[in-house]
């Protein structure tokens, strides 16, 4: 296997989970899949769909600073980023 190949391994998600990148630095955030039934965080997401579009090769960006999404998801969601 080639290191590049390695390194889009270790970008992938695992079974089960998402990938987001929030706030300036774009830290990583790995999310349970059943977030996106979740409509608070679908509304997060058409926000990011509006600022972002859907074509960014970055994934999913989220319209935040870090703070905020870990508020967000620990209020809202109930439960921990991982």
């Amino acid at each position: 296997m080639s290191k590049y190949q390695g390194e889009e391994e270790a970008r992938k998600a695992p079974k089960g989970k998402f990938v987001v990148y929030v706030g300036e630095e774009l830290k990583r955030f790995t999310l349970p899949l059943s977030y996106l039934k979740n409509p608070s965080f679908q509304q997060l997401l058409k926000k990011s769909a509006e600022e972002y579009g859907y074509s960014n090769s970055r994934g999913i960006v989220l319209p935040c600073d870090e703070s905020t999404f870990q508020r967000f998801i620990n209020s809202r969601l109930r439960i921990k980023a991982l």
